[in-house]
């Protein structure tokens, strides 16, 4: 029977090709235009750590003193905070985040010096974060404490500086420094780049630099602060600093402290030592304010700092309230080639068509237009990604088309062609076939 509906379709479409066009032409329009925002929202609030994110945590404290309280805590850690809490605590992992930019070559080749970012962290970062390695591994924990020059360099980085091969053993001279390489990347690019994610509530949606690529350089805290700290930048200051900043002692927040609790008694037990600690602070005279301290979850911190662009997400609306559009007036054209035929469908329903013959082959036409709507506006999706690869965000060239929003371009131009189709599809087939035949 289906078969049938769709041999009628054929037919019925091929007798006026320039109507059918508009209404492929209005389904491929609409579906392009907000496929190509829907995939670009999905990539840009995707999970970065699918599976383990709500093992992964953040906690806060606002150091700031009685005489300047604050009325939440900052985004970032001072030093003294973030140290206390890593020797205080006893998660499954943890690690210190800060970063920093910094100027570095090969050490044996005579290319000259480029500025790239490095993160100084502990060894602890690698498998919490499920950072995939080519070559090598990371540090030790011994490393951590033993101050040792090592480094973990990128996949581009090493491309850069070792043409891709294997540089494992190789020394890099960053800034008056030999540091060893004791592990290479695989390509990597969390989205967003949450480890080192702050300030996304004052951004107002300026947030597509939180979409950059990972650091180039991965150092250990204890001997990336000798190497590169007076490099080093505040996030914020509430005191006097002294010139030069020394940072681990200056009133400044610049680092974060990730931890890992793989079970809520674990998370529970957390919080109480980070509640603890504040009120502690707060009767030693060290910080103003106890009661801003807290421990988020990474999706709770993704939240927290609005990281999807709001243009991205108006975009998307508009694109959606666009495809709308574009389906009343499919609904309008099916309607006008539904009811042009009235005088065929009261023929066929004379001689014992039924009701449901005339819905299932105006259901079947619509249906038809929607899968060739659907090629084109495929092609349209291939477009508008190429387009949007092309604009100078950091986002930009990880916008591509997944499986994903190949198959829902599909399913969502035969959907709407078939909703379009549904209110034509029905007064057609409520067509009386007596007024017909008298008006023939």
């Amino acid at each position: 029977m289906f078969g049938y509906y769709l041999a009628l379709a054929l037919r019925s479409l091929r007798r006026n090709p320039v109507l059918t066009g508009l209404m492929v032409l209005s389904i491929a329009v609409g579906i392009g235009a907000a496929m190509t925002t829907l995939t670009v929202l999905h990539l840009l609030s995707g999970d970065p750590l699918p599976g383990k994110s709500e093992t992964i945590f953040i906690p806060q404290l606002d150091p700031r003193p009685a005489s300047r309280p604050g009325q939440r805590p900052f985004d970032k850690l001072d030093y003294i905070t973030a140290m206390d809490l890593w020797r205080l605590g006893r998660p499954d992992r943890q690690a210190m985040v800060a970063e920093s930019e910094v100027k570095l070559r090969a050490a044996d080749a005579g290319t000259p010096a480029l500025m790239t970012q490095m993160l100084s962290t502990q060894s602890g970062f690698f498998p919490m974060f499920q950072v995939p390695f080519a070559h090598g591994g990371a540090w030790s924990a011994q490393d951590d404490e033993d101050h040792a020059r090592v480094a973990v360099i990128s996949a581009d980085l090493n491309n850069r500086l070792f043409a891709g091969k294997n540089s494992v053993g190789q020394h890099l001279r960053i800034r008056d420094a030999d540091v060893r390489i004791v592990g290479v990347l695989a390509p990597w690019r969390p989205s967003p780049q949450f480890y080192t994610l702050a300030g996304g509530s004052f951004a107002h949606g300026d947030t597509a630099s939180f979409y950059g690529k990972p650091q180039d350089v991965f150092m250990p805290m204890s001997s990336a602060l000798e190497v590169n700290g007076q490099h080093m930048q505040p996030w914020t200051c509430f005191g006097s600093a002294p010139t030069p900043m020394n940072l681990t002692t200056a009133p400044c927040v610049w680092l974060q402290l990730w931890v890992e609790l793989d079970n809520p008694l674990k998370v529970a037990q957390y919080r109480r030592l980070l509640s603890d600690y504040a009120s502690q602070q707060k009767a030693s005279g060290r910080i103003g304010i106890s009661e801003t301290a807290r421990l988020q979850s990474l999706p709770q911190w993704l939240d927290h700092n609005r990281v999807v662009p709001s243009d991205a997400r108006l975009q998307s609306w508009l694109a959606v309230a666009f495809l709308g559009l574009c389906l009343f007036n499919a609904i309008g054209l099916l309607l006008a080639k539904f009811l042009r035929r009235s005088g065929e469908i009261g023929v066929r329903r004379a001689l014992g068509a039924s009701r449901k013959d005339i819905f299932g082959q105006c259901l079947a036409e619509a249906g038809l237009i929607g899968l060739i709507g659907g090629v084109l506006g495929w092609m349209l999706t291939l477009l508008g990604l190429w387009v949007v690869r092309q604009q100078p965000v950091e986002y930009a060239d990880m916008i591509g088309m997944n499986l994903w929003s190949f198959l829902l371009t599909f399913a969502a131009a035969i959907a709407c062609s078939v909703v379009a189709g549904v209110f034509p599809a029905m007064r057609a087939s409520r067509i009386a076939p007596a007024m017909q035949l008298k008006a023939l």
